[in-house]
């Protein structure tokens, strides 16, 4: 058999991943503006002596570093996209970021609560008003992130057929931020308490209440991620899709079924089918061209004798 008749059959793994997605970009926009700010906010939480001030600091620092890895796995799946070295392509890297990033926000997580516990026990001195100024002006900077990533629409469109599926990266950053935005409204809220009221309990409180989110976060990342990376059963949705495509001529049924996630919203599939009178592995990968993200199909087929 001459190589050009092979390569009939062959296909690219890359699944769209050598694609450069608008989130791209945005994304490095709002690590160089979280950057600066986290570098304001952690100064400023020292130098007046908020812990509630520093805990919003250090939770930009993990989300700044998590930013960073998703910013990477958008380049490196990019520029590996077409690399045979890949089975099903570099889809993965994004989980891969995602996990490495729910570690990091897991270890800031237990830093932000040490420390809260820490000035619960032995209190400082709180300068307020520049504390809260700070604290105003890292919220603004968080709505400004927001906006940048909100503008995304959190999807894009694939080739000519404007399918839109959700770009997970930039869905993560965009939780990133919202959370930021989260914990400066909890640092407004304690040092406004603190100052008024006398409160001063409240500032390493919401330190740790902002260590609580920060470590949820990180739990339902780590959820979802390692998920994707144990090669974890996909969404019911789509295993049942395929069952009802197969036993579409009645004869057929799926003896055997896998599908798993090779990338944001693209799987794989291997599938058995067993018939009486079987129809041709083309005619069973026909019913599965439309809808339900596929990229990478193998069906074995076997003749029933019973």
């Amino acid at each position: 058999m001459h190589n050009e008749n092979i390569s009939f059959w062959q296909h690219s793994h890359a699944a769209g991943q050598d694609i450069k997605r608008p989130g791209e970009q945005r994304t490095r926009i709002v690590i160089a503006i979280t950057g600066m700010m986290m570098v304001v906010e952690i100064v400023a939480g020292i130098l007046f002596g908020s812990m509630a001030l520093l805990a919003d600091g250090l939770h930009m620092a993990s989300h700044a570093a998590a930013l960073s890895i998703n910013a990477f796995a958008y380049i490196y799946a990019r520029r590996h996209a077409h690399d045979t070295s890949f089975s099903f392509g570099t889809g993965k890297v994004n989980a891969l970021g995602g996990f490495s990033g729910a570690i990091l926000l897991a270890m800031f997580a237990l830093l932000m609560t040490w420390e809260s516990f820490h000035r619960l026990v032995s209190p400082v001195d709180i300068i307020f008003n520049q504390a809260i100024l700070v604290a105003v002006i890292g919220l603004v900077v968080n709505g400004v992130s927001v906006a940048i990533l909100k503008s995304g629409n959190l999807s894009h469109e694939h080739g000519n057929h404007h399918n839109h599926h959700e770009d997970h990266n930039l869905k993560s950053a965009y939780l990133h931020v919202m959370a930021d935005a989260l914990t400066s409204i909890l640092a407004i809220f304690a040092l406004l308490t603190a100052k008024y009221f006398g409160f001063i309990w409240m500032d390493p409180a919401m330190g740790i209440v902002g260590a609580i989110l920060v470590a949820r976060w990180s739990l339902g990342l780590l959820r979802t991620t390692s998920g994707v990376l144990l090669d974890r059963q996909g969404p019911e949705r789509i295993r049942h899709e395929i069952r009802d495509r197969i036993h579409a001529d009645k004869d057929s049924q799926v003896a055997d079924l896998h599908l798993w996630s090779i990338g944001p919203d693209i799987y794989a599939a291997v599938i058995t089918v067993v018939a009486h009178e079987p129809s041709t592995v083309d005619q069973y990968k026909a019913r599965f061209q439309k809808n339900l993200n596929l990229a990478h199909i193998s069906i074995e087929v076997h003749k029933c004798t019973t």
